[in-house]
């Protein structure tokens, strides 16, 4: 299983990612709490190993926003949560993972405008266009109409629920942020716990 720990600002938290087999390292560029500057994430990216996918996460970027962060980090993967034109997917500089809210437990209508891109569904965020922390309603999801090993589920998940949310829609990947947080800061056991539990290593 594929993972990836999103809204990492310290090199402790990301250097407990990386040690403990994190797939993927995602770099909130949106604004957020969890928000960093191209600067900063440079800086924590020097200590990731090129196995391990830097990923940028946008909100209705421009196209020279995206670029700078691309070239800056050099980033592997643009994570987009708005919404973003359909040209924006179809890049060849990174790859690309579209966000998409589920609401009532409907997936959206655009969802297949995105074909070249990984598809991340999580649950809508009140303050902003990045995810909330919770989940979404699973059962109401039909999953057969989705590409198995371009899918990505976040949301709500933490070391308890993932292995469930694994069985019930055997995605690519599985994306985790405020699931290894106490107190609103990254938790270096709970990210360790979380990994090993989603990719069922003792």
């Amino acid at each position: 299983m594929i993972v990836k720990i999103c809204g990492l600002k310290k090199a402790v938290d990301v250097a407990a990612a990386v040690e403990n087999g994190a797939d993927m390292i995602g770099f909130v560029f949106a604004k957020s709490k969890r928000q960093v500057t191209i600067e900063q994430a440079h800086q924590l990216a020097q200590n990731i190993p090129a196995n391990v996918k830097k990923v940028g996460v946008f909100v209705n970027p421009t196209e020279a926003e995206l670029t700078a962060a691309i070239n800056g980090v050099q980033l592997d993967i643009v994570q987009l949560h708005g919404q973003e034109p359909t040209e924006q997917a179809n890049r060849t500089d990174a790859a690309v993972i579209k966000a998409f809210p589920v609401k009532e437990g409907k997936l959206p209508s655009n969802i297949n405008d995105y074909p070249n891109a990984y598809i991340l569904l999580d649950a809508p965020a009140e303050e902003y266009e990045g995810g909330s922390g919770k989940t979404f309603d699973w059962d109401k999801i039909n999953s057969d109409a989705l590409t198995k090993n371009k899918l990505i589920i976040a949301g709500g998940l933490n070391a308890e629920n993932v292995q469930v949310a694994i069985k019930r829609f055997e995605p690519y990947a599985v994306d985790i942020s405020s699931g290894v947080e106490t107190n609103g800061e990254k938790d270096p056991e709970k990210i360790k716990t979380f990994i090993k539990t989603a990719k069922g290593v003792e």
